[in-house]
């Protein structure tokens, strides 16, 4: 029987760990490398040629995005399932259209990671019935679309997004420096960039786009 070839790539160790453990429990699954950071985890997809690749979203220095984005430009073809905490709408959107075959979130991983590396594995996509329906019922809006150039998705970088994120929760420079891997002063400027694209000048101004753009739970 094939074994389903597995490389996992997450900049946080401890949760490398518990995802082989999760996997190492099915004969089915052989974990065959880890990676903490996009480069690393297109250099790994490229030399061992695995049918899976676990991805996580937010990761430093690459975003998982881009990462998919290379992975694909090289024409490399295994299947890349996504594993994030993030669960609104524009994420989902986005990874998928960057070329991913599948998107779980963290805290439904213990049930819901194994089915949907069979189910990419076999050729399919692959979202639970919880983002299926977020997906659906966004099709379904038609009378509130906001203009684009208003559109965070379209005026911020993915790593913006979740510098004002975090930002808008109340955390400071230097813990969002250590959440995301970066430097303060890297944090520091992109929290620059983002004020001057959101033409705002007070972080009262940027919890507010937070919360009327769906970034945090209001």
């Amino acid at each position: 029987m094939h074994k389903i070839r597995i490389i996992i790539a997450d900049d946080h160790a401890v949760l490398r760990s518990g995802l082989k453990a999760l996997l190492s429990c099915s004969s089915q699954f052989d974990i065959i490398g880890e990676a903490g950071d996009g480069l690393t985890a297109i250099k790994m997809v490229e030399e061992n040629n695995p049918d899976i690749l676990i991805l996580d979203i937010s990761m430093p220095g690459m975003s998982g995005v881009e990462c998919i984005k290379e992975i694909r430009s090289r024409g490399l073809t295994c299947r890349i399932l996504v594993l994030t905490m993030y669960d609104d709408e524009e994420y989902i959107k986005e990874v998928m259209r960057s070329g991913a075959d599948g998107y779980v979130l963290k805290k439904s991983a213990d049930t819901e990671l194994i089915e949907g590396i069979i189910k990419v594995f076999s050729g399919k996509k692959y979202l639970n019935e919880t983002i299926s329906q977020t997906l659906i019922d966004s099709l379904l809006r038609t009378s509130n679309d906001e203009p684009e150039g208003t559109n965070p998705y379209i005026l911020l970088s993915i790593r913006e997004r979740e510098v004002l994120r975090f930002l808008a929760k109340g955390h400071t420079n230097t813990e969002i420096a250590e959440i995301l891997s970066l430097s303060p002063k890297t944090v520091d400027t992109y929290r620059s960039r983002i004020m001057s694209k959101l033409n705002v000048r007070k972080k009262s101004e940027l919890v507010n786009y937070a919360i009327q753009h769906k970034l945090i739970n209001t």
